[in-house]
């Protein structure tokens, strides 16, 4: 047994400024919107889920690493009966054996609320996505390889509780790659006797891993979104704001994934000074990036 070591996303996600407060947020829940079951090597249907169930625990878990911590105050919502029925018991306990005839609120202070109600769940599981592979032999030794990629997609919303209006909705997608590597040879060895040896492996990259790092990505870009439209803000909007111009080239497709890593790992390089200087260039260099890509 070991515990799992933290992913990119994961990363990136502990690595936000932390707002100027907190924001309490309740999941209740984050199911599987595909209704897909996962198919055998025969293919055949099986009664296993394509994908896992809980997607709500990873999206709590989620929720708490952004920021470290800081951004979102989670309250329980999934499993709320097993928690009124706890408060329950010990407001009857107490009444029972201490004699009290109300609330102690020394004992049993008032439950959390939450401001905000995350919604979604996965609404797409896309297999074979991509596939392909190459082989050739010569003087009886050969060597092929096969590679196939599906994809795991979520969306995650934000309402008001107080309105009831839909703040936000982000979505995020994340590749499972699985490849097959072997290798064969044969060679005669005597009269009509004929050697022949084969070896080979497969990687499949798990499932539930890709799941979480999408979830990862949606929380992310549901703290810059709401950033970017005025729901919260950031404690230190000169530490936020390569963060939130990270995510605005990368969301309007004005840069890859990996160029505007790259300019980040330049910015977290840099001195803070430096960083405020150049922040009239990257707002220069955001209107002339979505002019181009227009």
């Amino acid at each position: 047994a070991a515990y799992p070591r933290q992913t990119q996303t994961q990363q990136q996600l502990m690595e936000v400024p932390p707002p100027a407060r907190p924001v309490a947020i309740a999941v209740y829940n984050f199911a599987d919107q595909t209704g897909q079951f996962r198919a055998s090597e025969n293919g055949q249907q099986t009664l296993s889920r394509a994908v896992t169930q809980g997607g709500a625990s990873i999206l709590v878990r989620a929720l708490q690493d952004a920021g470290n911590r800081r951004w979102f105050t989670v309250v329980e919502r999934e499993q709320l009966r097993n928690l009124l029925n706890e408060r329950n018991i010990i407001r009857e306990m107490r009444e029972r054996y201490l004699g009290e005839q109300g609330v102690n609120p020394q004992a049993l202070p008032a439950m959390l609320f939450a401001g905000v109600i995350l919604e979604g769940g996965i609404v797409g599981f896309d297999t074979n996505t991509l596939t392909g592979g190459a082989g050739a032999a010569f003087l009886g030794i050969g060597g092929r390889t096969e590679y196939r990629q599906d994809t795991v997609t979520v969306y995650i919303r934000a309402v008001s509780v107080r309105t009831g209006e839909v703040l936000t909705t982000v979505t995020a997608s994340k590749t499972i790659a699985s490849y097959a590597l072997g290798a064969s040879a044969f060679k005669f060895v005597g009269f009509k006797e004929l050697l022949e040896a084969e070896a080979g492996f497969t990687t499949n990259e798990p499932d539930q891993l890709a799941l979480q790092q999408a979830i990862e990505k949606a929380v992310y870009a549901l703290v810059l979104e709401g950033v970017d439209l005025k729901l919260w803000e950031f404690a230190d909007a000169e530490a936020g704001w390569p963060y939130l111009w990270r995510y605005r080239q990368e969301r309007d497709g004005v840069f890859s994934a990996e160029q505007v890593e790259s300019a980040m790992d330049q910015v977290r390089g840099a001195a803070p000074l430096r960083v405020k200087e150049d922040k009239s260039s990257l707002k220069k260099d955001d209107a002339d990036g979505r002019s181009g890509s227009r």
